[in-house]
């Protein structure tokens, strides 16, 4: 029988794999209908010999698993860009008409774009690893024998075997259903389980929740309907983020301010000044490239691409990129106990029989439930462990005299989220029937009962309590748990998880709220939160009190932290109520009964020895299974989102102050006082390699909303200020400089100026400052002091500073700069808020 017991929280927590003990399915001929066997018929499955016809024919599920795009995919994002394109033409045009020195801006492009595709790449080889590792492993029947196999191994006509929590890979049609319930809720939008009878289809993308039987494939390959589905689903991507989307937005508009200034400088310089056409040219492309913020979309590749090699290296998997992004964003986290702050296996330490029942006949009862389940939960398997099969003393010791191995299992209920009880009809060994319930007891209690004041004591030192009672009817009465007589309580010890304590403080500090969602009673869940220290532990409610009006669910999830008795779609209700109220949630589990939540939350976290379902619904699955590594990927994604608002300020001050220096150039009608390697020269220094640095840097500071609107209060006043402070130089150095040299003379103080400020807009973003930030700082500084004191160096990027008056006059105006921008820094912070 292929059934899943429950535990007492009425979650169903992942037991050792195992192949299902059920009968076989038909085989299938391609060109035929299927032709199911006859009921209680064993078919052996494919043989060996029709495998490898089949795979010769290409009838194999051969669907590839894309966890990452291909390498000429990675090459064309990174290099067919709207920015390249541009700088790419104008690049072109400088190779003709200037100087090699004016043409450096396109070989940082090219060495960008090159660091771009080397981390993505990276990226891609540890996400497809890590994705081979949680790939899940279907029970194939062949030759008679049944066998885990890869999904891509799966040919047409397999008979493949469902257990509860189990994925449907590939389309099929039901061959054998034990009480078979699947869910396919990620492919319709229903969510309510469908019951599946013998000859019934079954779509690839759905999951078996209770029961279990086999089907026959019938569609593999990319034929089955959740093929592509899925195959889009599991794609390295870089979309769909406020942080991507912002950056978008932001691009959009530099093209529109873009577009107009640069062709009023061109006609500025080409036609109303009428300088010489090759130098005109230099100057139109050097106040055309400074406007292009091409690095930032390239840093926020690597910085993504980066994060996910550093948690890669840690057994996560990030499925979806934002997922990083998402979770560094998350104000609460819904965390499912089973699996996340208990580990999977469980002790016994009590069986308490109740109403005068025989030890020794409630320890066979046991004993038999144990055995009829061959894939069991933890809550089954410490059952199994303490009575196994064939062991007439177990924990009864001596006790057990009399009690005989053997129960036939004449019929079994599976286990569901719903009605948080399994059960079992057996054929004593005297012939007599009996049928028993194992279940949460205040589910099959009614209330008032006295044993429920006992249990409650048991719960409140966090242990957990099943009650197994006989069944006065048939096992599969729609009333059976009514009038079931307790027979006796099976109390639990759970083991903690040594690091989920740690987990829980990491998350309070950093203000995210965490909620104890769980199957279990709330007053144990309570207990076991206690005593891992959980903030509001002692808050704990019934979820069957739960009101369910949405405004007051969210205010309800918002007054307590530990909610007990949930059922699966009252965790997805929950997840929405939070949201309704404007949080950003997470939420963690391992079970079936944990998917719709998981779909639902803004970010679902999967374990990786979690059913095949969860697994494939959650954006992160953490592969070694620890709950501690969830901080790794907060920090990861906190680093990614407050360094990359660092860095746009740095990027987009440049484009603001190169619109405006286009802008006062053309309508003043003089020349543009920069060559394209001064601004090359600048930009390194003050952008390119700083930003490189500071964009893979720690940063532990929560992700705030509204990306566009933080990074331009910032970089709008920063630019102008540099733009005005620059082209005021330049005014100045014009009636202070006169002759042959003049314009070299000019644009050498116009730099200075503009290398001050921007190392001061630099400064600002470094801090709070570290040994090494002050290093980065310094050093960019002492790059542009060398250009300016080695002859050779002065001559190939034209800087050299003539007199003293002038440069001094530059040095005394960049400091008025830099008081300005301290000024309008923190009159943005006191405003808006850091």
């Amino acid at each position: 029988m292929t059934q899943r017991a429950l535990d007492s929280s009425g979650e169903q927590t992942p037991g050792p794999s195992r192949p299902a003990m059920i009968d076989a399915g038909a085989e299938l001929d391609p060109v035929h209908p299927v032709e199911l066997p006859p009921s209680g018929h064993r078919a052996t499955g494919l043989t060996t010999a029709e495998v490898a016809e089949r795979v010769a024919r290409g009838e194999v599920n051969d669907v590839p698993v894309r966890s990452s795009r291909s390498l000429v995919e990675i090459v064309r994002a990174n290099v067919f860009t709207r920015f390249n394109l541009i700088i790419g033409v104008l690049w072109v045009i400088m190779l003709f008409v200037a100087p090699i020195q004016d043409s450096l801006f396109g070989f940082v492009i090219v060495a960008n774009t090159g660091i771009g595709i080397i981390q993505e790449w990276r990226a891609k080889k540890t996400l497809d690893s890590l994705a081979v590792i949680g790939e899940a492993k279907p029970t194939v029947r062949r030759d008679g024998k049944a066998a885990e196999i890869s999904t891509h191994e799966i040919v047409l006509g397999d008979v493949v075997e469902l257990g509860p929590g189990d994925k449907v890979v590939v389309d099929g049609t039901v061959a054998e259903a034990d009480s078979l319930e699947v869910d396919e809720s990620l492919l319709t939008g229903e969510a309510d389980p469908v019951l599946k009878r013998p000859g019934d289809p079954v779509m690839s993308g759905s999951f078996v929740v209770a029961g279990g039987g086999a089907f026959t494939a019938t569609k593999v390959g990319r034929e089955a309907y959740a093929a592509q589905l899925a195959e889009e689903a599991s794609r390295f991507t870089l979309v769909h983020s406020e942080l991507r989307s912002g950056i978008s937005t932001i691009l959009k508009y530099v093209t529109w301010m873009m577009v107009p200034t640069a062709i009023g400088l061109i006609i500025s310089q080409l036609v109303v000044k009428d300088n010489n056409f090759k130098d005109s040219v230099a100057r139109t492309v050097g106040g055309i490239v400074p406007m292009i913020p091409e690095g930032l979309v390239l840093l926020t590749s690597v910085a993504f691409a980066i994060g996910v090699v550093r948690l890669g290296r840690k057994q996560c998997l990030v499925q979806e990129l934002p997922a990083i992004e998402g979770l560094a964003r998350v104000d609460v986290v819904c965390l499912d106990k089973t699996g996340t702050l208990t580990e999977g296996g469980m002790d016994i330490t009590e069986v308490r029989a109740l109403g005068g029942s025989d030890e020794a006949y409630v320890h066979q009862v046991l004993r038999s439930l144990g055995s009829s389940d061959p894939r069991p939960n933890a809550s089954l398997q410490a059952i199994i462990d303490a009575y196994p099969a064939g062991d007439k003393d177990g924990k009864g010791g001596e006790g057990d005299k009399g009690a005989e191995a053997g129960w036939a299992v004449t019929d079994a209920m599976p286990f569901s989220s719903a009605r948080k009880y399994s059960g079992a009809a057996f054929t004593e060994t005297d012939g007599t029937p009996s049928a028993w319930l194992l279940g949460a007891p205040d589910v099959l209690l009614p209330d008032g009962d006295a044993t429920l004041t006992e249990i409650e004591h048991l719960n409140e030192q966090g242990l957990r309590v099943l009650l197994l009672a006989r069944v006065r009817g048939e096992l599969d009465a729609p009333d059976a748990a009514e009038g079931a007589v307790p027979t006796a309580l099976v109390v639990l010890e759970q083991r903690l998880r040594p690091d989920a304590a740690e987990t829980l403080k990491y998350f309070a500090q950093q203000n995210v709220a965490t909620k104890v969602i769980s199957g279990d009673n709330a007053v144990s869940v309570g207990a076991v939160a206690g005593k891992l220290g959980l903030a509001g532990a002692e808050n704990t409610l019934d979820a069957r009190k739960m009101p369910t009006d949405p405004d007051a669910m969210a205010t309800a999830m918002e007054q307590n932290a530990v909610f007990g008795r949930v059922t699966p779609q009252q965790k997805r209700d929950m997840v929405a109520a939070l949201q309704s109220r404007g949080h950003t949630v997470a939420m963690t589990g391992d079970g079936v009964n944990d998917v719709l939540a998981l779909k639902d939350a803004d970010i679902g976290v999967s374990m990786g020895s979690g059913s095949e379902a969860t697994r494939a619904v959650a954006q992160i699955v953490l592969l070694n299974n620890s709950f501690a590594t969830l901080p790794s990927v907060v920090a990861e994604g906190r680093r990614v989102i407050g360094n990359i608002t660092r860095v746009a300020t740095l990027f987009l001050t440049k484009t603001v102050y190169s619109v405006l220096l286009a802008v006062l150039v053309v309508c003043t009608q003089v020349e543009y006082p920069f060559l394209p390697r001064h601004l090359t020269l600048l930009s390194t220094l003050t952008i390119g390699v700083p930003a490189f640095f500071l964009a893979l840097a720690p940063n532990k500071e929560r992700a705030q909303p509204h990306f566009v609107r933080r990074v331009m209060r910032y970089a709008i006043p920063s630019g102008v200020i540099a733009a005005t402070a620059t082209f005021t130089t330049y005014l100045v150095a014009r009636h202070h400089y006169a002759g042959p040299g003049a314009l070299e003379a000019e644009t050498s103080a116009a730099t200075l100026t503009l290398f001050l400020t921007s190392m001061w807009v630099l400064a600002i973003i470094a801090r709070p400052y570290t040994w090494w930030r002050i290093a980065l700082v310094a050093a960019m500084g002492l790059g542009f002091l060398i250009v300016l004191v080695v002859p050779w160096l002065q001559d190939f990027f034209a800087l050299k500073l003539v007199g003293t008056t002038m440069p001094w006059t530059a040095v005394g105006i960049a400091v008025a700069a830099a008081a300005l921008l301290e000024c309008s820094w923190r009159l943005v912070g006191r405003r808006f808020g850091a």
